[in-house]
């Protein structure tokens, strides 16, 4: 399969998702990365959301709960192009009625080859790149062979 590229801007689209068990967590590390996360557009799933905006005073764009559609619009966001990478604080130890959701977004990520930070480690590694400063052409596979292909009606 062939290559195309997705260009990201300087300023990017950061969509930040945490379960309740990781949300402090979260919470923790966009405190001590207000600043570099002030400089791009924020997406975050409903009550992720609403904590950053009250406790940190950053303008986000809250979507739906997690457990009530947000993890499947943040995945709609990224299969759209309007995603550039995705921080999501799961709680790997805690089953949860929704993991086919976690599961789903997780996959459609690695679909749009996007980058994926599931703990705090990552994160870091991910906000503190300098790629975070520049734009970025995001290689990801042609799917047109896929959508192009002939149907089957059995």
């Amino acid at each position: 399969m062939n290559n195309t590229t997705i260009k990201m801007a300087k300023r990017k689209r950061i969509a930040l998702v945490a379960h309740d068990n990781k949300k402090s967590d979260l919470l923790d590390w966009a405190r001590f990365n207000r600043g570099l996360l002030e400089e791009h557009e924020l997406w975050a799933t409903g009550t992720t959301g609403l904590l950053l905006q009250k406790e940190l005073g950053l303008k986000v764009h809250i979507l739906q709960s997690g457990p009530l559609g947000g993890d499947q619009q943040v995945g709609a966001k990224i299969a759209e192009g309007l995603i550039d990478f995705l921080i999501f604080f799961w709680d790997p130890l805690e089953s949860l009625p929704h993991d086919p959701d976690v599961k789903a977004l997780l996959r459609i990520a690695v679909v749009w080859n996007l980058p994926v930070a599931c703990d705090r480690a990552s994160a870091d590694f991910i906000i503190s790149s300098p790629l975070m400063k520049e734009e970025y052409a995001r290689q990801v596979p042609d799917y047109s062979g896929y959508r192009a292909r002939p149907l089957r009606l059995d």
